[in-house]
């Protein structure tokens, strides 16, 4: 079995650029003020995913181990 993340968007960061939607339908979505979200707070580990949260322009989305709370993205800085 592959890992499973929690995946966040700050919505206090979020632009509505709509990347991360265009980079992965399946895994965000934008609500009626234009703000993306997770379809869901937990889902397989994707590489779709991981590029959507790469590709944010304003650095929003968060993803993490759902257990454990590793942090996946962004990377930690040492």
């Amino acid at each position: 079995m592959g890992d499973r993340w929690h995946v966040e968007v700050d919505r206090n960061v979020c632009i509505g650029s709509g990347m991360c939607a265009h980079h992965a339908p399946h895994g965000f979505a934008l609500d009626t003020a234009r703000q993306s979200r997770p379809r869901a707070a937990r889902t397989d580990a994707d590489e779709r995913i991981l590029a959507a949260a790469e590709g944010c322009p304003v650095e929003a989305i968060t993803i993490a181990l759902a257990d454990g709370g590793e942090q996946v993205f962004p990377p930690d800085e040492e």
